[in-house]
């Protein structure tokens, strides 16, 4: 039986391969015997037989039996090549995020903080949270490696645009808006977007591929239909006022709208948009799917900020400075503000739910079986398949 059996990958506690004419599982070193389970010979035996190892096996531990021998995380001198150079990215990281809180507590625009202002510090708090956790990811090495590495890119990827929005407001408004906190935010982007570039470049990923079968190209066309839908529903006004005087007349207003701003500004919402649209699709189509899921995640993070943002500032009081009205003027006219949100916030906030559940489906998607090992030993009568068929 020993002569007669190919492995093709092993786990902590099981092996699969292929016997004479039947797929089957053996116990981790125990080929001599009889599998535990088997199948027929087949491409329907061969993916029962791999759906089954991988219940009963810790996926983690699944390696192909061609890596057994000199595994690639077992080389100590590419291990600690790697681990090294991951080390490097992760303090790239952790750099760019100390800066980034740094960048917290001095003026943004101006004189005044993002510490001072709940709406603009849960976002920024949000992309630093989400990069400190692919550090760490980073650090931990192997798989998490590669995991740390995605969701590091797909946060730096789709807040540049965002960056770029905010240093476009400060460069046209004046050198005066251009603040200590400003500069020390665009700093600690830069560090991590080196460091989740470096971690990418360290780490076998995966790409993006064509897809194959049903299921994969309704996931694509589901990521595209709601990465164009948020990107869309970016740009119109989110914030809505109604201005109310003491004689009961109203007027409303909006505010927001990313085309109404100066070039560099439009430039950067425009990078947003179109960075997001990118990266989700290349996450759709990524190869395997479950590191797509966590590139596509990096990118929901600050598309999700900016939602938690819009949601901040509407729950709290409009001030009347914002319509050249000061508070004494506004009290002496009897004007009272109310604010509100329009009805693309609400579209933009379905499509990334959208997204995110594009990115739970895309983590529950179980991995295709890899090739069977190939058959060198025909089919005979002493084979457990030809034996259950008898």
């Amino acid at each position: 039986m020993h002569e007669e059996v190919i492995i093709s990958h092993r786990g902590a506690r099981y092996e699969i391969g292929r016997g004479t004419g039947f797929y089957g599982i053996w116990p981790a070193g125990g080929t001599q015997a009889q599998p535990l389970e088997w199948w027929p010979e087949n491409p329907e035996g061969w993916q029962a037989a791999w759906s089954r190892f991988t219940e009963i096996e810790a996926r983690r531990s699944i390696v192909p039996v061609s890596q057994q021998a000199a595994p690639a995380d077992q080389q100590p001198g590419l291990v600690a090549s790697r681990r090294g150079r991951g080390v490097v990215a992760a303090a790239l990281l952790a750099i760019g995020v100390a800066v980034g809180i740094a960048g917290l507590f001095p003026g943004y625009f101006g004189s005044v903080g993002l510490i001072r202002q709940s709406a603009e510090v849960v976002p920024h708090a949000i992309y630093l949270a989400a990069w400190a956790a692919a550090a760490v990811l980073i650090l931990l090495g192997g798989a998490r490696q590669r995991t740390g590495a995605l969701l590091a890119a797909g946060t730096s990827i789709v807040t540049s645009g965002l960056f770029l929005a905010d240093a476009g407001t400060a460069i046209t408004g004046g050198a005066h808006l251009f603040g200590t906190g400003l500069m020390l935010s665009l700093i600690g982007w830069l560090g991590c977007a080196a460091g989740s570039a470096l971690a990418l470049w360290l780490s076998p990923t995966g790409a993006p591929g064509r897809p194959r079968g049903l299921e994969t190209t309704l996931t694509l066309t589901l990521a595209a239909v709601a990465a164009l839908g948020t990107a869309i529903a970016f740009a119109p006004s989110w914030d809505s006022y109604v201005l109310r005087t003491a004689a009961g007349a109203t007027q409303s207003l909006t505010a927001g709208n990313a085309f109404a701003n100066p070039a560099l500004v439009i430039a950067g919402d425009v990078a947003v948009m179109v960075a997001l649209v990118a990266v989700v699709i290349a996450a759709a189509a990524w190869r395997p799917a479950r590191y797509g899921a966590v590139l596509l995640a990096g990118a929901i993070v600050p598309m999700a900020a900016q939602a938690i943002s819009a949601l901040i500032q509407a729950g709290q009081a409009a001030s009347p400075l914002q319509f050249g009205i000061t508070p004494g003027q506004a009290a002496r006219a009897g004007l009272t503000i109310s604010s509100g949100l329009t009805p693309a916030f609400w579209i933009y906030g379905v499509f990334v739910v959208a997204l995110m559940l594009t990115c739970a489906l895309m983590l529950s998607t179980p991995a295709p079986p890899p090739p069977p090992p190939a058959r060198t030993v025909p089919l005979d009568a002493t084979s457990p398949a030809a034996e259950a068929v008898g």
